[in-house]
């Protein structure tokens, strides 16, 4: 996280939008907001990921691959986390964050490097999902799981997709669900147009400050997911890309909502 992310919280005075800190992120708040050092923990089956905030660790997640809910963040760079404290045991030795969202901060930081031993102490109680290791699957598209099975239905003349971010991030392998969706919907209405609104946010952090993705996020989010629909061969409908700056927004709450895409499809004459 360098100076270009971070301003004070007291800073974003827009009127009617600044959400008194103490309030949003006081001491009883179970939302915990921070960039850290990841911290990898071996046990017997799967390694585990935590992260030390104000002297305390928590738990994030164990390793896995990118069709999991939560991905893993990396060594050798901080990572943003936003989270609620779950009433859950602790796992790996940390307080569970349940939800949480985890977004890795580009520039390397070679002091996140700690890797903590096996313990049989620290030893999952529960079976991981998968083995850990790499996917099987390529950026966007193709890393799609197979659609469910439905039985078939008359398709609405206008979709919404709603297409989550990573802090700063552009569309990355767990994306891949949504934009097959989006693109089976186009071409089974026969689309007319596609409308993509592309949204930068910001983080408050519970210390009180507040991280800005780069000014020009949303532009290149709604671009590039026009680049990545028409590149998949959806030429024919028209496109309508813009973007918005909904920094103002955070407010400790649920900020990794406001990063997103919205993705409207609307169907031709031949596919109403």
């Amino acid at each position: 996280m360098n100076a270009r992310h971070v301003i004070c919280g007291t800073a974003l005075l827009l009127a009617g939008l600044l959400v008194p800190v103490a309030a949003v992120l006081g001491a009883d708040e179970p939302r915990r907001n921070f960039v850290s050092c990841p911290i990898v923990r071996d046990t017997a089956s799967v390694p585990c990921w935590l992260a030390e905030y104000n002297g305390q660790l928590y738990f994030l997640t164990i390793q896995s691959d990118v069709t999991s809910p939560v991905t893993p963040p990396w060594l050798g760079h901080r990572v943003l986390v936003e989270g609620t404290v779950s009433a859950e045991s602790p796992i790996c030795g940390g307080i569970v964050l349940k939800p949480v969202h985890l977004s890795v901060i580009p520039e390397p930081d070679a002091s996140c490097n700690t890797m903590l031993p096996a313990e049989e102490r620290y030893n999952l109680t529960f079976e991981p999902p998968r083995p850990p290791g790499p996917s099987k699957g390529r950026l966007a598209f193709d890393n799609a799981p197979p659609p469910d099975k439905k039985s078939p239905a008359v398709l609405p003349s206008t979709r919404d997709f709603l297409v989550p971010y990573d802090f700063d991030a552009l569309v990355g392998f767990n994306h891949a669900r949504v934009l097959t969706d989006m693109l089976e919907f186009a071409r089974a209405v026969n689309a007319r147009d596609v409308e993509i609104v592309g949204y930068r946010a910001a983080a408050r952090l519970s210390n009180g400050q507040v991280m800005l993705e780069e000014s020009d996020i949303g532009k290149r989010r709604a671009e590039q997911l026009a680049m990545l629909l028409q590149g998949a061969n959806l030429k024919s409908p028209a496109y309508k890309v813009t973007w918005r700056d909904e920094s103002a927004r955070a407010s400790g709450i649920d900020d990794y909502a406001i990063r997103r895409a919205v993705v409207t499809v609307h169907a031709g004459e031949a596919g109403r």
